[in-house]
Formats: structure tokens, sequence, C-alpha cells
């Protein structure tokens, strides 16, 4: 059921298929744009994240089918390489737009022209019909892509991965909403987008219903899982081992950007609230905050360590700096659940990484997390935001161990479901797809 492509307006295509002398072909190369982040920095700190992670392991699944992918991005320090070989078959290109430093992603618009010219000396170097087509991340990548689709003459493919009108519908406490600049730039995307890549059914029906999108433009691909990196491996003693972690712990853990929309606070405070209920267990309880500030988050960058102090439970709290994949997967296996109480995601990666890892996840029932956890079985999934109703959650775990155990297991056979082999095999799909009712739409127009 999580391997798929799907139609909101109702048909759907199955696994992926051989294809046949006469079939619409796949491109052989395409432009990927990523203004605001690059696939080269390290998620969990900044503006990346998720979505830097989704480039990376979706361009080396595309190279892996023989379709060659350009990565452009904008340079944030000097001296970069103008190319990077990031991978066999993918290529980054560094892009000069604005100062290299200190540019907030709000700032980003203003720079879409440099950007967009960068983008063009690389395409007027090379011989015509270089690129077959143009996929675009995020509605700053969009616009850029809308431009380059149409002087090149190939589909362009977007995928939004988060929405400011969805986001303006869930803002966490003290968190600022998506700017009207944004909202109108990602309609006109989804006016001029020959296809639109939504993570879930849900996202698909929000395109829909927020951004009045056709339907029959929208594909569904759930974004995979690196399984390799992500497994349960020597288990959860030899992790803990590895980090330092007291081997008989409780330990709930957050991984991620902290900002409000990802609500690492709530949290703590459900910490704060098991606490108060029962002050013994201050000697099982660990609660690892592994990642940087982002977005709004940037603005307080000391704001939980204040809030653990201020709630009384520091001494339980360890605060850790963004890690690599390798790494990162250790911190999952360490702990006894994943807790992702976030006001809004679009799938919630880190959800089906842990869940790979073996460890269960406590998560919001908001975006796409309904669709990465199984409620009841690889984790819970808690309505609303009461810091109550997830030290609840938590408690299940506490007063029931085996569950760390069962339900790990369960995770990690629901992950496996989500290959990257299979996401980027569905995403060549869409591509084929745009590629012929683009070159249709040409032959009708003469």
């Amino acid at each position: 059921m999580s391997q798929y492509v799907s139609r909101i307006a109702g048909t759907f295509v199955g696994p992926p298929r051989l294809r046949l002398p006469g079939q619409h072909r796949r491109p052989r190369r395409i432009a990927v744009l990523s203004v605001h982040t690059s696939p080269l920095h390290q998620p969990g700190t900044g503006d990346a994240g998720g979505m830097n992670v989704y480039i990376v392991e979706l361009a080396k699944r595309l190279a892996a089918l023989d379709i060659e992918v350009e990565i452009f991005t904008r340079a944030t320090t000097g001296g970069l390489a103008p190319t990077v070989q990031l991978a066999p078959g993918v290529l980054v290109r560094h892009v000069d737009a604005g100062p290299y430093e200190g540019l907030d992603k709000e700032e980003l618009p203003a720079q879409l022209c440099a950007f967009t010219h960068g983008v063009m000396q690389a395409w007027a170097g090379q011989r015509p019909g270089y690129y077959d087509l143009v996929h675009s991340h995020y509605w700053l990548s969009g616009h850029v892509g809308w431009l380059a689709s149409e002087r090149w003459g190939v589909p362009l493919v977007h995928a939004m991965h988060t929405m400011a009108k969805v986001k303006n519908a869930a803002l966490a406490d003290g968190d600022r909403p998506e700017p009207a600049a944004r909202v109108i730039g990602e309609t006109q995307i989804v006016r001029a987008a020959d296809r639109l890549i939504a993570n879930t059914a849900e996202e698909a029906a929000d395109l829909v219903r927020f951004y009045e999108a056709e339907p029959a433009k929208v594909a569904v691909v759930h974004p995979g899982v690196n399984l390799e990196c992500f497994c349960p491996a020597d288990g959860r003693a030899a992790a803990r081992a590895r980090l330092g972690l007291p081997p008989d712990a409780f330990i709930p853990l957050f991984a991620g950007r902290i900002q409000p929309l990802k609500a690492p606070d709530i949290l703590l405070r459900a910490v704060a609230v098991l606490l108060d209920q029962d002050p013994s267990l201050r000697t099982k309880l660990v609660v690892p905050v592994v990642g940087g500030p982002s977005g709004s988050g940037l603005a307080k960058p000391e704001v939980l360590q204040k809030l653990a102090a201020r709630l009384g439970i520091a001494d339980v709290v360890r605060f850790r700096p963004p890690v690599g994949q390798e790494q990162l997967a250790d911190w999952f296996r360490a702990a006894s659940v994943l807790v992702m109480p976030s006001y809004s995601e679009s799938f919630g990666l880190v959800a089906i990484e842990a869940q790979a890892a073996g460890t269960p996840v406590v998560a919001a029932s908001v975006g796409g997390l309904p669709v990465a956890v199984r409620d009841g079985v690889t984790g819970f999934l808690v309505p609303g935001h009461e810091p109550a109703a997830y030290a609840r959650a938590l408690r299940n775990f506490l007063d029931h161990p085996e569950l760390v155990d069962r339900m790990g297991e369960a995770a990690s056979h629901h992950a496996r479901g989500f290959g990257w082999d299979t996401a980027a095999s569905a995403t060549a799909d869409v591509y084929t797809e745009a590629m012929h009712d683009h070159r249709r739409r040409g032959r009708t127009a003469r």
C-alpha cells in the first residue's frame, strides 16, 4: 500500500513496469532546482532538513535509472567549486546569487533574477535539448523552474514540500505566518507546472483545496528511506554504548530542526508532566534533543535550554548538534521512542527513518504523519498538541516496556515499504507522463 503513484482523480498506477519498445521514453537528463538550501548541507540546522535528504536520495536513485541529474543551488560560501560531483550521474552546480552569508530565506525572492541568470548561463553553454525536464523543489525554485521550462521548451515538475496556506492554518504559538507573496507565488507555480508531486494523498488534496490545482496534474509519490543506513543493525544496547547513554534509561528522542513548527517544546513540557506525576522517573529519563535552530527559531536560539531550566528538567535533557546520517541512525537505534509533535509535516521523513532503525514513534496526527506512522502498531498518533496527551503516550511505553521492542519490530517492517528505489521509479514515471503530455500539447498548438 505504501509504494505507489496515484492520481487524486481516481485512477491508480501500480508498481513500476518494464518499458517496452514504443512506450514513452524517460528523460535522459534533468535540471533539479533547489534555490534556498543545498543538497550538500548538513540536515538538521538552518534551512537544511528533509528536503535536502529527499533531493540527494532521489537524485542518486534516478541516476541509477540512467537519468542524469544536475542540481542547481545557491552558493552560500565563497570559494566553492562551480560544480561538485555528488555521486555518479549527479552533479551539483553552485550559482552565485546575492551575498554568500547572512541572507535569510525570506530575503531570497529578491535574488531569484540573479539565480535564474546563473541557471541560464549554465544552459547556454550546452547543446540544444540538453535538459529534458525541470524538477523544482519549494516555491522559490518553482519560479526559476517556470521560466527555465518555458525558455527551454521542456515540462516543469514541481514539489511543494510545504505550503504557505497549510502552514498558516496550523501555526505554532510564537511562529510567524508565511507572507502573502509566498501564497501568490505558490498559486502561480501550481498553474504553470505540468505536474505536481505530492508526498501523500492528503497533500494532493490540499493542493486542490487550497490552490485549485487540476487533479489530473497531481501525482502522489511517497518519499523513501535509505534502508542501508537506517536499519536496526546491532541493536539498542550497542548504539547506547557508542553514544554514552545509560543502558537501562527510558529515552524519548527529538531529532530535527529546532523551530516552533517542529514543536520540540511539546516534548519538554510532556517530560515535565511525567516528572510531576512520578518524580522517581528522574533517575530513569534521558531526553536527547538532536538538531539546530532553524527558521523563526533562529531569533531565539537558546529558547529550549531556557525552557528546560524553567520547567526544572535541565538535568535530564541533553542538547546535541545536528549529526550526519550514520550517527543519526545510531541516535534512532538508541532511543526508546522518537517524539515528533510537529504542527505541520508534508510527510515526516524522520519518522520513517526512526522506524527503519527499529524505533517506535509518537507523533502529531498531522499532514503525512498518519501515513508514516501506523497508529497503535508502529507507535502512537496524538491529536492536538497538549503536552499531557504526549505524556500519556509516553507513559504507555513506561508502563508496558515490552511495547518498545514489539512496536519497534513492527516499525522496522513497516519502513521497509518505503525504499527510495520505488520512489525514484515512480517519479521517473511522472516525468515520462509530463514529457509525453508536453509534446502532445506542442503538436496540438502547431
